[in-house]
C-alpha cells in the first residue's frame, strides 16, 4: 500500500554558477539550529573540498539535512558549472522537488537553463529563489519574467508554470514572499519547502528499494552509496542483493553492516531507515552509482537516466623527461591506473580507457575545467605525470561524415570589446546567433562554436576584455566538423641543454620573448621555458654563461636586469601547450615540454609529418 512520509522533505538547490546556492544552504544550516550560538562557522561550509574553497566553485554534490518544525528537510547542494552537469543529473533522482536560485541582478543564465530542464524533464516541482536581492542593481521584476519565459522555452506543464517565487538575500539572511514585505529570517523559504514540496512516497511493506545516486569515497571505510529508499525499509545485517537497470547480468548478494542517515553536517549512525530517508550506506565494497540495493527474494532496478557523454580527452603519460621522478611520490604507470580507475568511483561524467601502451591512459571528461581539477587534485596527493593538450572527441554519423562537439557560448562583455571577441570567436569557427544589450553597458553575445575552438581561449579572453568578460558555455549539440582551427599564434622558446637556467642565458633569451623561468631552475633540452614573439619554435641556450677574459669589467653583470617571469597557472599551462606539447605536473612544478626532446628527432618528426 502506497503511503506518504510526511515528516520528510527532500530537496535539490540548483542554479547557474555563482548565483548563491552554497551561501544559501549556509543560511539554511544557521536557522536551523545545526550550529551552537557561539560557534564560529567558515563561510561556504558545504564546500569542504581544498580546490571548491579556493576558487569559489561547487564540484561535489553534496548532502545535508536540517529540521523544521519537526519535519527533517534532506538538502542537496549541487554545483553550477556546466563541466560538473553530471553531478546534477544523478542527485536530481535522489528528491522531490528542487529550488532553483537565480541571481537577482545577471538572471537566467545558460546553467539555469540546463538544470531547469534536468528537473522540469524528471516532473519535479520548483520553487524559484530570486537570490542576492540586496544588490544595488538587482530588477527582480525583470528577472521574474526571463524565469518564466525559460519556463515556456522548455516545455513546462501548467502545473510547472505555476511555481512560487520567493525573494531572498542568502548572504543577509533573510527571505520574503512579496517584494513589499520587510525581510526578517529565512521563515518563508522553509514554509514554502513545507507547503509547496511533496513528501516522498512509497510503500513500506513492499520490497526493499534504494537507488544509489551517488557514491562517497573514505579511507577507513571504503566505498560510502548515497540513496534515497523508494520502497520498503533497510537494516543493519539485512542480506540485500545489488542490481542495475544498464547491466542485466549484476546480481551481487551483500549485507548491510552500517546505515547513516544525515543530520546537519554529520552523519548518524542508525539500525534502521524507512521510505523517502536519504541514507550512507558503508562496507558494501562494489556498489557503483546507478546500482539498486534491493530484498534479495525481489531484486527488480530502478530505471535510471544514462550521463550525459564526455566531449573533450586528455592523454595522462607517466612521466619521462630527465627530471622524472624528483619531486613526486607516486610515478609509476601502476600508481597512475590504480589513481585514474579510483576516481571512476565518484566522478560519473568521467571516462578511463587504456591505450596500446601501459604507460598511457585516456581520460575523457565534460570540459577543461573538469579534467583540470582532477589534474590538481592529483598533483596535491604526490602524483608526477605528464598530460597532453586537451582534444575533442568526434563522432560520424551514419553516411561516415564527421561530427563534432558544438558549444553554445553567452559571453557579457562591455561594448568596446565585443568587436575584439567577435574576431576572436569568428577565427575560431564560431557563428554569432545573437547580439542584444545586456545590464547596463554592457553587450550580451550568444555564438554557436565547436568546442575545440573554446580550447585556450579563456586566458585570452579576460586579457581581451580586462577582466570584465564572462563567457558561460553549454553542449549544444554534435555537428558537422567545421574546418581546421590554428590554437596558437606565438612560438615556444625550447631549451638548448640541460643543466640550471642563469642570469646571463635568460638576458640574452627574454629578447625573444616571454620566459616561464628564473634563474637557479633546473631545465632539460626540449623542455619550453617561455613563449616566442613570433609564431615559429626557437631554441635558446638559458645555461649559458659570460664568456670570462681578465678585461672583465667588476659589476658588468650587475646591469643585467631580467624581465620578471610569467608564472603559469595550471588552467594556463592547459591553454598553452600545443599539439606536439606536454605538460609535465609534479607535486612542486608545472613544465612544459616538448613530446620529442631531441631536437634533431624533432625537426625530422615534423618534416615527416608535412
Amino acid at each position: 500500500m502506497i503511503t506518504t512520509n510526511k515528516s520528510i522533505r527532500n530537496i535539490a538547490i540548483i542554479a547557474h554558477v555563482d548565483h548563491g546556492k552554497t551561501t544559501l544552504v549556509d543560511e539554511l544550516l544557521k536557522q536551523s539550529g545545526v550550529f551552537r550560538s557561539n560557534q564560529t562557522v567558515q563561510e561556504r561550509v558545504m564546500d569542504s573540498n581544498d580546490i571548491e574553497r579556493e576558487r569559489g566553485i561547487t564540484i561535489l554534490s553534496k548532502n545535508t539535512a536540517v529540521f523544521y518544525n519537526d519535519i527533517k528537510i534532506n538538502i542537496v547542494d549541487t554545483p553550477g558549472h556546466a563541466d560538473f552537469g553530471g553531478e546534477v543529473e544523478r542527485v536530481l533522482k535522489m528528491v522531490n522537488g528542487v529550488i532553483l536560485v537565480v541571481d537577482a541582478f545577471e538572471g537566467a543564465m545558460p546553467q539555469t537553463k540546463f538544470v531547469l530542464r534536468k528537473a522540469l524533464e524528471l516532473q519535479l516541482p520548483v520553487i524559484v529563489c530570486i537570490n542576492k536581492i540586496d544588490r544595488p542593481e538587482a530588477r527582480p521584476e525583470e528577472v521574474i519574467d526571463e524565469v518564466l519565459e525559460l519556463f515556456i522555452d522548455l516545455d513546462a506543464s501548467p502545473e510547472q508554470l505555476d511555481c512560487p517565487f520567493i525573494f531572498a538575500s542568502a548572504k543577509s539572511g533573510y527571505a520574503y514572499e512579496n517584494l513589499s514585505d520587510e525581510p526578517v529570517d529565512m521563515k518563508p523559504l522553509f514554509q514554502k519547502i513545507i507547503d509547496f514540496i511533496p513528501a516522498p512516497t512509497g510503500d513500506p511493506d513492499a520490497s526493499t528499494q534504494v537507488l544509489i545516486s551517488t557514491i562517497d569515497y573514505n579511507e577507513y571505510v571504503g566505498r560510502i552509496g548515497v540513496g534515497k529508499i523508494d520502497n520498503g525499509s533497510l537494516k543493519v545485517n539485512q542480506d540485500v542483493v545489488i542490481v542495475n537497470a544498464h547491466d542485466e547480468t549484476k546480481c551481487n548478494k551483500v549485507r548491510i553492516n552500517k546505515l547513516y542517515e544525515f543530520d546537519g553536517l554529520k552523519k548518524i549512525e542508525v539500525t534502521e531507515a524507512s521510505i523517502g530517508s536519504i541514507v550512507a550506506i558503508s562496507g558494501v565494497s562494489d556498489l557503483h552509482i546507478g546500482d539498486t540495493i534491493c530484498s534479495s527474494d525481489s531484486p527488480v532496478a530502478i530505471p535510471f537516466q544514462k550521463i550525459s557523454e564526455p566531449t573533450i580527452s586528455m592523454q595522462f603519460i607517466v612521466n619521462d623527461s630527465p627530471l622524472a621522478g624528483r619531486e613526486g611520490k607516486f610515478v609509476t604507470s601502476r600508481h597512475l591506473r590504480e589513481r585514474l580507475f579510483r576516481e571512476l568511483n565518484t566522478d560519473v561524467s568521467l571516462r578511463v580507457e587504456e591505450t596500446d601502451t601501459t604507460e598511457s591512459f585516456k581520460v575523457s571528461g565534460r570540459g577543461e575545467l573538469h579534467l583540470s581539477v582532477l589534474i590538481e587534485n592529483m598533483r596535491r596527493e604526490g602524483y608526477e605525470f605528464a598530460v597532453s593538450k586537451a582534444e575533442v572527441i568526434y563522432k560520424s554519423d551514419e553516411n561516415g561524415k564527421q561530427l563534432e562537439p558544438i558549444e553554445r557560448a553567452f559571453i557579457d562583455v562591455p561594448e568596446e570589446f565585443a568587436g575584439s571577441v567577435i574576431e576572436k570567436l569568428s577565427g575560431r569557427k564560431g557563428e554569432l546567433q545573437n547580439m542584444s544589450s545586456a545590464n547596463g553597458s554592457y553587450q550580451r553575445l550568444e555564438f554557436l562554436i565547436p568546442s575545440r575552438g573554446l580550447i585556450g581561449y579563456r586566458g585570452e579572453f579576460l586579457t581581451d576584455t580586462k577582466g570584465n568578460g564572462i563567457i558561460n558555455t553549454v553542449f549544444e549539440e554534435y555537428g558537422p566538423y567545421r574546418g581546421d582551427i590554428q590554437y596558437r599564434k606565438q612560438g615556444s622558446l625550447i631549451a638548448f641543454e640541460s643543466g640550471e637556467s642563469i642570469t646571463y642565458g635568460l638576458f640574452n633569451a627574454q629578447e625573444r620573448g616571454i620566459l616561464f623561468i628564473g634563474p637557479g631552475e633546473k631545465v632539460y633540452g626540449g623542455m619550453v621555458v617561455g613563449q616566442n614573439a613570433k609564431a615559429e619554435d626557437i631554441e635558446v641556450n638559458v645555461c649559458k654563461r659570460k664568456q670570462l677574459t681578465n678585461t672583465r669589467a667588476s659589476g658588468s653583470d650587475d646591469s643585467l636586469r631580467l624581465v620578471p617571469k610569467k608564472v603559469l597557472s595550471l588552467e594556463q599551462a592547459l591553454e598553452f601547450i600545443d599539439t606536439d606539447e606536454l605538460l609535465e605536473v609534479t607535486p612542486e612544478n608545472l613544465r612544459i615540454r616538448k613530446k620529442i626532446l631531441d631536437s634533431t628527432e624533432r625537426y625530422r618528426s615534423k618534416r615527416n609529418s608535412k
